[in-house]
């Protein structure tokens, strides 16, 4: 079997790991009118699907030095079966946001095995293999709040980790029958110290949090209480709402793609500097729109810009780092970055919750992350960021 079909159970793979996370935002708002609390006051909920994502990457990337990376991935789809089912028995929020958390697990595992995976497998086109398996995780963003929908007509909202459950099984016993039929790439190999890494590699790696903490807190805080904003803020109901936020995401498939592709070819840190920038302009531009034509053709835009953001921050690291430091590195860059993302919903939510509206919660958040940007071009300038993937570099171990 041919790595490109590998791949391909790779996709699959990082679909339903990706869902296990995106999935509580459309949820928000029928759980919530199930336990009878406020849309706001679940931002925890959503918040600690996400801390479950970012708490296990560090030691994930310990553990990657022992263990080969399709083992930890194969090992990610038993968890999500589990903690799926778990979630689906959920009789409080308590027991939903511990739910939250445990799914997060998997994909936060997930994701530190098999990025590195993928760059390996494709080293002369990084950008273009995390494109596509970045597309198929949002894919998975795009179908959440249509699947939420669908079942919220044939069941509860607790139906839905039900299928997720299933679905998981399946895409993980195919993957294991791939892997079994593949010779797997062993550049990783060297890879046996994360304080090494850390030590030699941490100019890149705290530039990516940068990048990528900041912009990923607000993002976290948008999306996940999108819907609930929509309906304060803008007067557009629920069952809309979750179709905006399906069209915000499903402009992130071809964003995925075409970024994949632009970061093989352009210097990382301009083009991410592009990106963030972009993003806060479409965040401010996003607290002034009225009408829902307006509202939905700025969260379109968003949702590009946002998801672009994704693959060119991955090639930036995954691109550059030699094997020898490539998973533990991108480990520490990703746990960390995590952390900060993580909070994004969770804080904003109870900022509201306090009495704070949404619309300046947004825009002085914008301004704390274009101030970032700014700082960052500044060092830019100086000389003063790691250049990262640069077309045409040859990086030690790596073929670019």
């Amino acid at each position: 079997m041919s790595r490109r079909e590998l791949f391909g159970s790779l996709c699959a793979s990082v679909f339903l790991v990706n869902l296990a996370r995106v999935v509580f935002a459309p949820l928000v708002q029928p759980a919530a009118a199930d336990f009878g609390v406020t849309a706001a006051s679940l931002g925890v909920v959503t918040s600690a699907a996400w801390l479950g994502s970012a708490a296990p990457r560090l030691p994930t990337g310990y553990l990657l030095t022992r263990v080969p990376r399709h083992r930890v991935v194969a090992a990610t789809g038993t968890l999500l079966v589990v903690t799926s089912l778990f979630t689906s028995l959920s009789e409080s929020v308590t027991h939903l946001a511990v739910g939250a958390f445990l799914m997060g697990l998997s994909s936060g595992i997930y994701f530190i095995a098999a990025n590195p995976l993928v760059s390996e497998l494709y080293p002369e086109t990084v950008g273009r293999a995390l494109g596509v398996h970045g597309m198929a995780s949002q894919l998975a963003a795009v179908t959440a709040p249509l699947a939420v929908s669908f079942v919220l007509l044939v069941g509860d909202w607790r139906t839905t980790f039900r299928g997720i459950a299933v679905v998981a099984a399946l895409a993980t016993a195919f993957f294991l029958w791939a892997a079994r039929r593949t010779d797997l790439p062993e550049a990783g190999a060297e890879d046996r110290s994360i304080l090494a890494a850390a030590r030699a590699q941490w100019p890149i790696v705290l530039t990516g949090i940068a990048f990528l903490g900041a912009a990923g807190f607000l993002w976290n805080g948008l999306f996940n209480l999108y819907g609930d904003y929509l309906e304060v803020a803008k007067g557009i109901d629920p069952a809309t709402g979750r179709t905006l936020l399906s069209l915000m995401f499903a402009a992130g498939v071809p964003a995925f793609l075409v970024t994949g592709r632009l970061a093989d070819r352009l210097p990382n840190v301009p083009l991410l500097l592009g990106i963030v920038g972009g993003f806060v302009v479409c965040v401010v531009a996003l607290t002034f729109a009225e009408g829902l034509l307006a509202v939905g053709a700025v969260s379109v835009v968003l949702g590009y810009v946002v998801h672009s953001l994704f693959p060119a921050a991955d090639t930036y690291l995954l691109a550059s780092l030699p094997d020898h430091h490539r998973a533990s590195a991108y480990a520490l860059y990703s746990a960390s970055m995590m952390v900060v993302q993580a909070m994004g919903s969770g804080t904003i939510g109870v900022v509201v919750a306090s009495g704070v509206s949404y619309t300046v919660a947004f825009r002085a958040i914008a301004g704390v992350v274009g101030a970032v940007v700014v700082v960052l071009f500044g060092l830019y300038l100086a000389g003063r960021l790691p250049a990262g993937g640069v077309p045409g570099e040859t990086v030690e171990g790596t073929t670019r």
